[in-house]
């Protein structure tokens, strides 16, 4: 099966998250591409899509919502799974207790969901390098508060982006399958 992997990424993380997912599908034996959703196209000519955004103050990027819109129809049409890659940090619970994986989901994503029609939607851990931060966040991150609130890292888990797109790929393999069936 022929696979879009469509991402929006502000520093690169993002980025890196849809470029492993596609690697990963590849390897499984599928085609698949991972590109900047400003230069992905119509994705009609894609068997599957793989979407993706960095969250950032609890919403996707603009240019994946547009993506989204622009393409609803052909992404509803056929299989499509969306990511969000956003909490930073070590901890996997809030100074509450929340999940951050479940708190960081984007606020569209109930729209999302209702318009696509996804088979999943995950949410990864990012990274954040201080040299990609805007004048705002990084005096922001020379607050202690905003240390903490920002910390510097890479803290992406490779394994469990290449379980999710494992997965996928695996969903992948089963429908071509059940296609090629008599």
């Amino acid at each position: 099966m022929n696979v879009l992997v469509a991402h929006a990424s502000r520093a690169g993380a993002t980025a890196g998250i849809a470029e492993r997912i596609a690697a990963t599908i590849s390897s499984s034996g599928h085609e698949a591409v991972a590109r900047e959703v400003a230069h992905a196209g119509d994705p009609s000519g894609y068997d599957a899509v793989v979407l993706g955004s960095a969250v950032y103050m609890g919403h996707w990027l603009k240019q994946a919502k547009a993506y989204a819109e622009q393409h609803r129809h052909a992404l509803s049409s056929r299989p499509v799974w969306l990511f969000s890659s956003g909490p930073i940090g070590t901890s996997r619970v809030d100074d509450r207790g929340h999940d951050l994986l479940e708190v960081t989901a984007p606020q569209e994503l109930p729209d999302l969901v209702e318009a696509l029609r996804p088979r999943d939607h995950h949410v990864f851990f990012g990274a954040l390098d201080p040299t990609k931060l805007s004048l705002a966040h990084r005096a922001l991150r020379r607050l202690p508060t905003g240390r903490k609130l920002l910390p510097e890292g890479d803290f992406r888990d490779w394994q469990d982006v290449e379980r999710w797109a494992a997965e996928i790929a695996t969903q992948l393999s089963a429908a071509a399958r059940e296609e090629s069936r008599p």
